[in-house]
Formats: structure tokens, sequence, C-alpha cells
């Protein structure tokens, strides 16, 4: 969950960083540049998704076994910064928030709010998945989760693709 969180983290103060020194206007002006990052994200879209819903599939009933494929920060990075919808929402809905002429340091300032926003519901989703885990085998409970979530992962690209 930390790895998650920090990577993720990072990838939003990346986008701040970047709407606040105005590249990623320079991206979403260039649609060529911009296709070519939202297919870069498709791909790792289905390939996460992939990933997972293998390792659900493959599970067994009462064996839990780790694989290499843990998440990591650069991938957890790697996922938000490559997301097009992350960069649409930072160059519409937050620049509505801090207007024209704000600084770098107002761009920071929202992405913090935003990543405590999602901390806590990150810890909060955590916990009621400790809480189910006590209540129902975790090796199954891990199954349902990465096979839904390669699933869900997939269908975002089907639907980024399609868009």
């Amino acid at each position: 969950m930390v790895k998650t969180l920090l990577g993720t983290a990072l990838g939003i103060y990346t986008h701040a960083l970047l709407i606040g020194l105005g590249l990623s206007t320079v991206l979403v002006a260039s649609p060529a540049l911009f296709a070519l990052l939202k297919m870069a994200g498709v791909l790792y879209l289905f390939w996460l998704g992939g990933l997972l819903f293998i390792t659900g599939i493959r599970t067994r009933a009462f064996v839990l076994k780790t694989t290499g494929s843990a998440i990591t920060v650069k991938g957890a990075w790697l996922a938000n910064v490559a997301n097009p919808k992350a960069i649409l929402f930072y160059l519409t809905v937050v620049s509505q928030f801090v207007g024209d002429r704000a600084g770098i340091d107002a761009f920071l300032t929202l992405a913090t709010v935003h990543i405590v926003v999602m901390s806590l519901w990150l810890a909060l989703f955590s916990q009621a998945l400790v809480f189910s885990a006590q209540k129902i085998n975790p090796v199954a409970l891990k199954r349902y989760v990465n096979i839904g979530g390669g699933l869900l992962l997939i269908g975002i690209a089907v639907r980024t693709l399609i868009a």
C-alpha cells in the first residue's frame, strides 16, 4: 500500500508541476503527441490488467504464493503519469480552482489536498480489505480482487481507446 500511495502521490505532483510550468498544455495542444501518450497509457493498462487477471486465475484455492509482480513506486508513478484522464483532470478541473495567473505553489497545494484525500480513502479501503480478510479466506479474496481489478483495468483501457 505504501508503494502504491507514494508512486501515485509522485504522479499527482508530477501533473501539478507540469501544469504549473505549462508543459501539459503543450502536450494537449499537440494531437499526435497526446495520442501517443494515450496509446502508451492504454497499452500499459492492458498489460497491468492482464497481469492481474492471469495472477487471479492462477491463484490456487488455499496456497498463498507471492510473485515478483508486486507494485513498485515506479509502476504506480507510471500508471498515474501515463493516464490521459489524469492529465485532462489537472488541465481542466484543477486549473479552474487556481486560475490562469496562479503559480506552481497553488498547483502543488491542490495536489497536496488531492493526495491527502486519496490517502484517507486508500487507508479506509485497505482497512475494509483487512477486515474482510478476517471473515473470508484471504487467498480467495486476493483471487477475486485480482480478477476484478484486472477486468476493471482492461475495461478502462478499452474505454480510453474508444473515447
